[in-house]
């Protein structure tokens, strides 16, 4: 029962991020190192909401970034160009939304709240902003790929 609870909000949380993706734009090298991204420079997620993403390691095959959302905060509107590993510590009720405002997930919809950490895939993530309803801090590590 607790594995079908994690992968139904899994399953959820990978919808609104695919529903609100892009992959970027593809060089035609074979590879992704002269990829762009498809959103303007100023809305990566480092420096559009500087408070909420920390880079503690980059190199030119990943950036891994530590994320974190105050109680009852709200994050500036950012992108994430590249797929990403998420290893959520910590974390309670959260409204994610796109550049205009629009609800794509909200987690007081869940009928089951998933177990804490847990790890998941993300795609590339249009503008959003996620808002954290909680007492306590959201917490998780984002692993970026280049690649």
């Amino acid at each position: 029962m607790k594995v079908a609870c994690l992968l139904l909000f899994s399953a959820l949380f990978a919808c609104f991020a695919l529903g609100q993706s892009m992959a970027p734009v593809s060089s035609g090298k074979g590879d992704r190192s002269g990829e762009t991204c498809p959103w303007p420079a100023n809305l990566d997620a480092v420096k559009a909401a500087p408070e909420n993403h920390k880079v503690i390691f980059e190199n030119e095959h990943v950036r891994v970034l530590e994320v974190t959302i105050a109680p009852h905060s709200k994050e500036p509107i950012h992108a994430h160009c590249w797929p990403s590993t998420l290893y959520i510590q910590q974390g309670g009720d959260i409204i994610d939304r796109d550049a205009n405002g629009k609800i794509l997930f909200d987690s007081r919809q869940l009928k089951v709240k998933p177990k804490m950490p847990f790890v998941q895939w993300s795609p590339p993530q249009a503008p959003h902003s996620v808002e954290n309803l909680d007492d306590l801090p959201t917490k998780l590590i984002r692993i970026e790929s280049k690649d």
